[in-house]
């Protein structure tokens, strides 16, 4: 199980998010929207404040054009619209309301930043924080309900913001996010199938059947080359043969930094042994084949050696500081209850492991934030997405562990792309010329842009 938020999925949204296209891809010619920057500033902050709910904070001058930071008010359960609600960040980046929009969640905090999808097509950029992360939080008791933190009431808030928005914004809608943000980006898709014109999914991992794990062993069999992957294993197997050396190692970095892990993964040794077995996870999902030469001699390597190459290259710490309630926690939330985990079989490590059970999410959650998990609500989202869906892109990488497991679009206008050897910063712009092509004709299609 992955982290999928600060040091993977919210470095996708991370490594995918503020450039979704990357910079390869030409951007569409303006038509003098500058000029009008000025109009607009005026009469679009006063149509924002007339919407109900709407709190324009702040307006910057963004190249030209002004971006509103907003916040507006969402029910804490959609279920009952006249109970408690909540103030959820955005921000809107507007340039005409003739233009496109292209609405942007990243899955976790606010993200900044101008997506490429929104250069390649000169569009408005409508930008989304994901319920309880961050500013995004309802406060007191209803704060500490996750029962509130799912899937559809989290599409129903940016239902809700959508729909209050195109009433300014009237060109077409495109939805948009890498990574955990591609998840939120489709599941909004499924449940308010009416809210968007298209969306364009960047590395978005779906576990629609979270007791198979197939998809994710097989990716691990067959990555990169044979060599690589048993010098890999070599050297994950060695950090825990060797524990009784490179543990004081740990806690002495444990120190320095201020980590702490009493109210998430319990020990030094359990949050030692957790951050070994993201190692090869985590080298694929950043770094390339390019990067297996740099993979020491397990056997030969002295203990100083093999931390010092772990540390930069895949090992990731795991503590309570970026794991609570204000930090990364609310995904692991999503993931045991919802999303799903990839539960590894490790079978080169079985016998120098002493936590057998500890790679799941819960293990990293504060015990207020743990749940249960069920599988209906991602199988149901799967199966729409297969035999519903509509002007859906999902783009994924060849060496992402992440693009083990995707989505599979329908005939309906849909199409899926693999980028040749990409990680989880997989990207149009990284695809071949001639699937590149097709690729941006077919948003340009969608977002009615010449």
């Amino acid at each position: 199980m992955r982290n999928k938020g600060i040091s993977a999925l919210v470095c996708a949204g991370l490594m995918a998010g503020a450039a979704v296209l990357g910079g390869a891809v030409p951007a569409t010619a303006g038509t003098g929207a500058a000029a009008r920057a000025g109009d607009a500033a005026t009469d679009i902050r006063e149509r924002l404040e007339r919407i109900p709910g709407m709190t324009v904070v702040s307006v910057a001058d963004k190249e030209g054009f002004p971006l509103y930071t907003l916040t507006y008010a969402q029910p804490v359960d959609h279920r009952k619209p006249k109970g408690a609600t909540f103030t959820q960040r955005a921000t809107l980046w507007h340039k005409d309301t003739g233009k496109p929009t292209v609405l942007y969640t990243g899955g976790y905090t606010l993200a900044g930043g101008t997506t490429a999808l929104t250069k390649l097509i000169d569009a408005n950029q409508v930008s989304v924080e994901h319920r309880y992360f961050a500013q995004s939080r309802p406060s007191g008791a209803a704060g500490d309900d996750w029962s509130k933190m799912t899937v559809q009431q989290e599409a129903a808030d940016e239902h809700r913001l959508t729909r209050a928005l195109r009433g300014i914004e009237k060109g077409k809608w495109l939805g948009t996010g890498a990574s955990k943000g591609g998840m939120t980006a489709t599941y909004h898709e499924r449940f308010y199938p009416d809210d968007l014109d298209a969306v364009v999914a960047f590395v978005a991992p779906n576990d629609a059947n979270n007791r198979d794990d197939s998809g994710y062993e097989r990716f691990f069999e067959t990555v990169g080359t044979k060599e690589c992957r048993a010098a890999l294993n070599a050297v994950q197997r060695e950090m825990l043969v060797r524990r009784d050396a490179l543990l004081p190692k740990f806690e002495a970095d444990a120190k320095t930094n201020g980590d702490t892990f009493e109210e998430t993964l319990g020990t030094t040794d359990r949050a030692y042994e957790f951050a070994v077995l993201d190692q090869v996870w985590n080298f694929w999902q950043s770094g390339t084949a390019a990067d297996c030469p740099t993979v020491p001699d397990a056997k030969k390597a002295g203990d100083d050696e093999l931390y010092d190459w772990s540390k930069k290259h895949g090992f990731s710490v795991y503590q309570d500081e970026t794991l609570g309630t204000n930090g990364t926690g609310p995904y692991y939330r999503q993931a045991a209850t919802q999303l799903g985990w990839a539960d590894l079989k490790f079978k080169h490590l079985k016998d120098v492991r002493h936590y057998p059970d500890i790679y799941q999410p819960n293990s990293v959650l504060p015990a207020a934030m743990r749940g249960t998990y069920e599988n209906k609500t991602i199988a149901d989202v799967d199966r729409w997405v297969k035999t519903k869906g509509k002007r859906m892109m999902f783009i994924y990488g060849e060496n992402d562990p992440w693009s083990a497991e995707k989505f599979t679009p329908s005939h309906r206008d849909s199409h899926r792309y693999v980028v040749p050897g990409a990680n989880h910063g997989a990207s149009i712009a990284k695809l071949p010329a001639a699937e590149q092509a097709e690729a941006v004709a077919t948003i340009k299609r969608w977002a009615d842009v010449k």
